[in-house]
């Protein structure tokens, strides 16, 4: 109310326009938080890199093409020039919060240089959380009067990683699975073996151990144990390709070949 007229009151918006006028507008933008503290990768240089293999840092598109060129030294071709922070995208701009450049169009995007320099990361070291981690495979066998064909199935094993050691009296499997994950164990074997006789291949779903016996008993199991099993010792084989699991003919040892006749 600016008055009275006649006995009336009377309102005016003149002096809250011109109050509003002189105010000045506020506009609150979203800041662009830096971490303060960002855990940067590291090349593992312990692990071989495949030719052609791209540099993991963003902004960086070189690729690998010998240790000698891009890895060791401090040659031309070991500086990356890259993006130590994340990228940032908000209405319609688009940059990296480590640099204040900013473009509208994606292809402009893509070639912002880096604005930081150190080592091209192509296979980064593996942090404590991201170790591997343990865990158990199925292991099944059948035996033939002179073999036992064991097979493990570790899916994806790595085999230039894996490593499996027949011995005479026991089988060590050390493998290397995806994801991190690994596959130890020692299996103690029922019977002997003969080591140099033996052999054991990598497939995609499994790996296969044929171990070659010393005599031609039956084994009762596959790993040697303490408890009785009786009189049980009748020997299943497969008459099919080898790696079959279960049976598709009875084999029998010469002990209970004469047992059944």
């Amino acid at each position: 109310m600016t008055g009275s007229r006649e006995g009336k009151e009377v309102y005016s918006t003149e002096r809250t326009l011109q109050l509003q006028a002189s105010a000045p507008l506020a506009t609150t933008l979203p800041a662009e938080s830096v971490p303060p503290s960002l855990l940067e990768e590291e090349d593992d240089l312990g692990v071989a890199v495949a030719l052609g293999t791209q540099c993991r840092r963003k902004g960086c598109s070189a690729a690998f093409v010998s240790d000698a060129e891009n890895r060791i030294g401090n040659g031309e071709g070991t500086v990356c020039t890259y993006h130590p922070a994340p990228p940032i995208f908000h209405e319609g701009s688009k940059g990296y919060l480590c640099c204040k450049r900013r473009v509208l169009e994606f292809e402009e995007f893509l070639k912002i240089e880096g604005c930081k320099k150190g080592r091209h990361v192509f296979v980064p070291k593996q942090s404590e959380e991201q170790a591997e981690q343990f865990t158990e495979c199925r292991v099944d066998h059948y035996q033939t009067p002179n073999e036992v064909h064991v097979s493990v199935f570790a899916k994806q094993a790595d085999e230039d990683r894996s490593k499996v050691t027949v011995e005479e009296t026991q089988v060590h499997f050390d493998l290397y699975l995806p994801t991190q994950k690994r596959f130890k164990r020692t299996i103690q074997l029922f019977g002997p073996i003969e080591p140099e006789g033996s052999s054991y291949k990598f497939f995609g779903t499994k790996v296969e151990v044929v171990l070659k016996k010393l005599d031609t008993r039956s084994w009762t199991v596959l790993e040697k144990t303490t408890r009785d099993f009786g009189n049980m010792s009748l020997t299943f084989g497969v008459g099919g390709r080898t790696g079959t699991i279960g049976s598709k003919e009875i084999i029998l040892d010469e002990q209970n070949r004469y047992r059944v006749l």
